[in-house]
C-alpha cells in the first residue's frame, strides 16, 4: 500500500533494505563504542569525503569527462544534500564532545546542543513540507498537484504536507528534559533519559512522512531502514541513546548516499512510493532516473525548463513518463503523524501538570520519571550526574 514493491525486482528491493539496515546498525556500533571508532567514522571519513567532493565538483566545472558524469555531481550536487550531511555530522561530533567531555562538551550550557540541533533539523523539514504544500496547491488546487523540485524530482504536494508540517512543529515541543543529557557509565553513549518511546514513535512517524512526501525516491531506505536502525538499537541494547543513534545513522547514510546515489535509483534496488500510481510500475523497473531528468540536460537546466512550462505542458511531460498520482497514503500517514504528535504532547502536558508547582516546566525537568523507558535509561547514566531538582 505504501510502496511499489512487487514484480521481478521485489527480492532485490527487500535485499537492498536489509543490507542498508544492517549496515547502518553495524556502522553505528563502530562509531559509538570507542573514541577511535567515533573519530574514524565522524571526523576522518567526512574530511576525506570533503576532499573528494571539492575535487569532483571543481573537475566537473572544468569539463573533465570523469567528473561531469560523476554520480555525486550529477545526482547529489544540490546544496540540500551537502547541508544535510554536514549538519548531521556536526551533530555527531557535538554529541561526542558531551559524551567524552571534550572542550565545551563538559559545560552545562552545552547540554542544550542536542535539543538545538534536532530542532533545527525538524524545522528545516517543516519548511520543506510547507514549500511542497504551496507549490502543490498552486499546481492543482486543493486536491494537490505535481511540481518539479530543485533536486530534479517530481513531487506531488497537497494538504498532507501542511498537516505533516504542523505535526513537525508539535514534535519540536515534545522534546522534554532538555538539560538532562549525560554520558553513560561506560562512556559509550550520550544518554537523554527523558527522550522515551513516546517521542521516538511520534518522531519516526512524522519523519517517515516527511521523506515519503519530499524524498520519494529515497524513502524506502532513508524513511524506513534509516529510521528503524536507531529505534532498534535503543529498544534492545542502547536505552536512552536514541538521539545519538539517530544522528550517527543519519550522517552515515548521508555519506553513503552522497557517494553512491545510484544505489537508490538503480533498476534492482529502487522503490517508489504509491503516489506514483500503477502506471509507474514499468518506470520503476526500467529507469528511475527518468524522474530526475525529463530530458538529456542537467538537473539544474531541467529545473529551469520545467519552471517555465505551463500547467498543461507539465501534465503532458508527466504523461510521457507514465506517472499517475495516487496520493491516498500520503494523506493517511500525514494524519497518523499529527495524531501521534498530538497524543505525545498531551501526555507530556498531563504528566508535567501532575508534578509539584515548581517543577512543571517539561523542558527543564524530566516528565517521564517512573516509566520503564526512563528508569532503564537513567540507570545507565554516569555516577554523580546532577539532574535538575
Amino acid at each position: 500500500m505504501l510502496f511499489e514493491l512487487y514484480g521481478d525486482t521485489c527480492i532485490t528491493q527487500l535485499l537492498g533494505w536489509v543490507l542498508v539496515f544492517a549496515g547502518l546498525v553495524l556502522m553505528n556500533e563502530i562509531g559509538r563504542r570507542t573514541k577511535a571508532g567515533g573519530i574514524l567514522v565522524f571526523v576522518i571519513i567526512p574530511l576525506a569525503l570533503t576532499v573528494y567532493f571539492i575535487v569532483a565538483n571543481a573537475a566537473a566545472a572544468a569539463g573533465a569527462p570523469w567528473a561531469v558524469n560523476n554520480p555525486t555531481v550529477v545526482y547529489m550536487g544540490g546544496w540540500f544534500h551537502y547541508a544535510k550531511l554536514y549538519a548531521a555530522d556536526i551533530g555527531c561530533v557535538g554529541f561526542m564532545m558531551i559524551k567524552y567531555k571534550w572542550g565545551i562538551g563538559k559545560q552545562d550550557w552545552f547540554k542544550v546542543w542536542p535539543w538545538l540541533i534536532v530542532s533545527i533539523n525538524i524545522l528545516i523539514a517543516v519548511a520543506s513540507d510547507l514549500e511542497s504544500f504551496f507549490k502543490g496547491i498552486a499546481a492543482g488546487g486543493l486536491q494537490g498537484g505535481w511540481w518539479y523540485s530543485v533536486e530534479g524530482v517530481w513531487l506531488y504536494g497537497g494538504w498532507w504536507n501542511l498537516v505533516n508540517a504542523i505535526a513537525g512543529v508539535i514534535n519540536c515541543l515534545c522534546m522534554t528534559g532538555c538539560w538532562s543529557v549525560f554520558s553513560s557509565k561506560d562512556q559509550k553513549d550520550m544518554v537523554w533519559a527523558d527522550m522515551t518511546v513516546w517521542f521516538i514513535v511520534a518522531y519516526d512517524i512524522w519523519n517517515f512522512e516527511y521523506t515519503y512526501l519530499n524524498l520519494p525516491t529515497h524513502t524506502w531506505y532513508c524513511g524506513v531502514a534509516l529510521l528503524l536502525a536507531p529505534t532498534f538499537a535503543n529498544a534492545f541494547w542502547n536505552k536512552g541513546g536514541w538521539i545519538q543513534n539517530r544522528a550517527n545513522t543519519l550522517a552515515i547514510w548521508c555519506m553513503f548516499a552522497q557517494v553512491f546515489p545510484l544505489f537508490q535509483i538503480s533498476e534492482k534496488f529502487s522503490v517508489l512510493p504509491s503516489v506514483y500510481g500503477k502506471e509507474a510500475q514499468g518506470l520503476a523497473a526500467i529507469d528511475l532516473t527518468t524522474l530526475y531528468a525529463p530530458g538529456a540536460n542537467s538537473i539544474a537546466e531541467n529545473v529551469e525548463a520545467v519552471a517555465a512550462m505551463s500547467g498543461a505542458d507539465r501534465a503532458a511531460l508527466l504523461q510521457t513518463v507514465g506517472v499517475v498520482a495516487d496520493p491516498t497514503m500520503q494523506g493517511v500517514v500525514a494524519l497518523a503523524a499529527l495524531v501521534a504528535n498530538v497524543l505525545c504532547i498531551t501526555v507530556i502536558i498531563k504528566r508535567a501538570m501532575a508534578k509539584p508547582a515548581g517543577q512543571r516546566n517539561p523542558y527543564k525537568y524530566d516528565v517521564f520519571v517512573g516509566t520503564r523507558d526512563y528508569e532503564e535509561a537513567r540507570a545507565r547514566v554516569e555516577d554523580g550526574a546532577k539532574f535538575p531538582a
